[in-house]
């Protein structure tokens, strides 16, 4: 298949800084999207991705699954969109697309999905390379239309931080008698907190410090709880339909399932690996609470978000930087220090 060289940012080695180099994309098929970036968000799965901290990654890499842009052009059997349009691409470019999961719009559950950087490439036979780069080729399937009176930054990282969090509440069936609550006030945080909020659902943030209330609110938590304060956890106790937890390092699940009424809850999206320590089965026994895993959301319902963002005008929070200020990024990303998403300016790599 005939190629195309596309200016990038990636990296060759998991103890090497993200730089400038050359990817190929491929010509377009009959139902392919070629898509001019104009932005693509930074995740915390970038940064693992890049350093290997998963033990997967393949080199060279060129993260980036938070992508927004317009369309540049279509193949020839595509349908749904014309050039000029303004569209995303989240974390998914492909699936099999004949599974039961995929057949119920699941495809973050297939067996065989590609991610936007790290996965198969079928065409070019080798792995897909994502966002951080001037264009991206896409099957039109996979391919979302962004509503135009959103910030085409701010759209950016709900894409995988919004999606991440909508695809519990969604599937939960929260609304405006729910009761929910987040753990952890960062990117996933604080897009949890929006669309709870925007849901009609009385929210609660869970944090470690005082100097989020006031953000927390700002936000749209109605309340803030201090979780290392045990009488203030005790009182809390019994209070949760659901409890959506982002934090992305092992920490203790316990003192948050206490807080879970009965039927109630709690969903891990932040965090991936051994809990530690071990979950007590005791209030999850006799209050028939559940702790359970979600990960983000398949094209239908990730479309849904977007048109629900669209609706209740619905963005990240974000810091929008150039291509050239990716490494320190990722730097500030490990301190915590960015309210609340980084997006890349797409249009810097090509100065």
């Amino acid at each position: 298949m005939k190629t195309s060289p596309v200016k990038a940012y990636g990296t060759k080695a998991p103890d090497a800084d993200l730089q400038q180099m050359e990817i190929s994309r491929r010509e377009l098929t009959a139902g392919d999207v070629e898509i001019d970036i104009h932005y693509c968000g930074v995740c915390h799965s970038d940064l693992h991705f890049a350093r290997n901290d998963w033990g997967m990654t393949q080199y060279p890499v060129v993260p980036g699954h938070e992508i927004v842009g317009t369309v540049k052009r279509v193949g020839e059997d595509v349908t749904r969109y014309s050039v000029g349009d303004l569209v995303a691409v989240g974390c998914l470019v492909d699936s099999c697309r004949t599974c039961d999961n995929c057949k119920k719009d699941l495809e973050q559950y297939c067996p065989e999905w590609v991610g936007t950087y790290g996965g198969y490439d079928k065409h070019l036979d080798t792995n897909t390379h994502g966002g951080y780069s001037e264009t991206i080729v896409v099957d039109e399937t996979f391919v979302l239309r962004v509503p135009d009176n959103l910030d085409k930054a701010g759209i950016a990282p709900v894409l995988c931080a919004g999606i991440t969090t909508w695809s519990p509440l969604r599937h939960w069936n929260v609304g405006k008698d729910s009761k929910v609550a987040v753990v952890g006030l960062g990117g996933l945080g604080h897009m949890a907190i929006k669309l709870a909020d925007a849901l009609g659902a009385h929210v609660t943030l869970f944090s470690r410090s005082k100097s989020k209330i006031e953000d927390a609110k700002a936000l749209g938590a109605d309340a803030v709880i201090i979780s290392t304060d045990e009488a203030a956890m005790e009182r809390a106790a019994g209070t949760f339909d659901l409890i959506i937890d982002t934090v992305p390092y092992a920490h203790d699940l316990n003192p948050y399932v206490a807080t879970l009424n009965t039927n109630g809850t709690l969903v891990v999206v932040g965090y991936l690996g051994p809990l530690d320590p071990m979950l007590v089965t005791v209030p999850m026994i006799m209050g028939r609470k559940s702790v359970a895993g979600s990960l983000i959301g398949g094209i239908a319902e990730t479309q849904e978000l977007l048109d629900f963002c669209g609706k209740h005008n619905i963005t990240s929070d974000v810091e929008i930087i150039p291509i050239q200020d990716i490494n320190a990024a990722y730097e500030r990303m490990l301190q915590s220090d960015v309210k609340y998403r980084f997006v890349i300016d797409m249009r810097t790599l090509k100065q």
